[in-house]
């Protein structure tokens, strides 16, 4: 047992996990929300449940939001720094000590942009934003038709299948390897590590899932230093060769930055395809009008994302005492910002429960977050998902579930593990996605 492993458990989800549990046996709705299998099958009861009259509420030990301008406003406001403070205090000799024993690079430590501020921030993120300039993202269209065309070959013709193993998870896995350079013969390899690492996006997760995330990420670790070296030598014309060749960034955080588009841009765009899946089969009509109005189908991504967000939520910390919503917040005040609640604010969507793909204003989601931390891949996973879902549904227009489908485990990385299904009879002559 790792010491460094141990203190970030604790620090991270130990205690959290463990207040959760005393605040469960109370039925607390913050608790039941973040720490129940009620808060992961149906979180949005318990968000109108809490959403109430005003802007910010107190969740003991922490405040929360549900109202999308305060969500939105807090997410460009720099007085607010990214995440939740350090709950457990150790002495300094011993802080250092662990710091001695580096963690392999994960999503949610240094030198990982997403929990970093300011200057840093931009350090990390000016050199990956090229990979998503509206030019580049453009320049997979053409990959994303043909590694959606070559999945939908595999899945049987009128037969069973389990659509995220199949389709859902295999689409965003093959277009990450490809920006990074990684051969096709290690995409499976990648998936379980991506579904042990990313438990860690997520709070008060158990010691058994943590130890097996931070095993993962040594393993990714040890093939990612191995892999740069590799492209040092011999840069292709992928993301991670120019950065390598760029030279902006050390070997360790070139190992981050590639961490963090694995564990975040893979899992969050599974699950966006496998809840579009979801809502599309519970919705017929709503496919019929896309059949008949193909031009929809962007719109029918945002509607999704908006409705049903692969991120639920996500905190920042106030870096001093000051007022926002109405409440007087002290320095070191944490604030969960439910991007899920946000999403359905009746004050900004109207009959905000109700799936429409034709809502004229479902783009105005923050499911993507907003600010200097807006997702990088936002336009990537936007098209990913309008490929790979009008080209199921047209190949295959008699689909259907066969069973309910399993929820992942998880509350902030919302979304499916398993959807049974049966495909029907292929529709071979489905029109090329433009």
């Amino acid at each position: 047992m790792k010491p460094h492993y141990v203190y970030r458990w604790v620090n991270n989800h130990g205690l959290i996990r463990l207040f959760n549990t005393v605040l469960l046996r109370r039925g607390d709705l913050f608790a039941r929300l973040i720490g129940s299998v009620e808060g992961i099958e149906n979180p949005y009861a318990l968000i109108e449940e809490m959403r109430g009259e005003g802007g910010l509420h107190r969740a003991l030990p922490v405040w929360i939001t549900f109202d999308h301008d305060v969500v939105r406003e807090i997410l460009r406001d720099n007085r607010f720094r990214v995440g939740i403070p350090t709950v457990l205090r150790i002495p300094r000799p011993v802080l250092r000590a662990l710091e001695r024993r580096p963690l392999p690079p994960n999503p949610v430590d240094p030198p990982s942009m997403l929990v970093l501020d300011q200057s840093e921030h931009t350090r990390m993120r000016k050199p990956v934003t090229a990979a998503f300039t509206p030019r580049a993202v453009a320049r997979l269209r053409d990959r994303i038709e043909t590694v959606t065309e070559e999945l939908l070959a595999e899945l049987p013709d009128d037969g069973p299948t389990d659509l995220v193993a199949r389709y859902a998870a295999q689409v965003p896995i093959a277009i990450i390897s490809e920006m990074l350079g990684f051969p096709d013969s290690d995409r499976g390899m990648f998936l379980r590590w991506g579904d042990d690492i990313s438990p860690l996006l997520d709070l008060g997760i158990s010691w058994r899932t943590h130890q097996r995330a931070m095993e993962s990420s040594e393993r990714l670790h040890r093939y990612l230093v191995e892999h740069v070296e590799r492209l040092r030598a011999e840069p292709g014309d992928d993301i991670l060769s120019s950065l390598v060749t760029a030279g902006d960034l050390s070997t360790y955080e070139l190992c981050a930055s590639a961490t963090l588009l694995m564990a975040a841009g893979f899992e969050t765009t599974v699950n966006l395809i496998g809840k579009g899946i979801i809502w599309l089969l519970r919705h017929p009509d709503q496919v019929d009008r896309l059949r008949a109005e193909p031009e929809l189908w962007p719109n029918a991504v945002e509607e999704i994302l908006r409705i049903d967000p692969p991120v639920q939520t996500t905190a920042r910390t106030t870096r001093t005492a000051l007022e926002i919503g109405g409440i007087r917040l002290r320095e070191g005040s944490t604030v969960v910002l439910s991007l899920a609640g946000a999403n359905r604010d009746p004050a900004v969507f109207t009959d905000p429960a109700r799936f429409d793909i034709t809502r004229d204003n479902a783009k105005n989601h923050l499911s993507f977050s907003s600010g200097t931390h807006v997702c990088l891949g936002a336009a990537l996973a936007r098209m990913e998902a309008a490929h790979a879902l009008r080209a199921l549904f047209e190949a295959f227009p008699d689909l259907r579930l066969t069973d309910p489908p399993t929820r992942r485990p998880l509350f902030t990385l919302h979304g499916y593990e398993y959807l049974p299904a049966h495909t029907g009879p292929r529709v071979r002559s489905h029109q090329p996605i433009g």
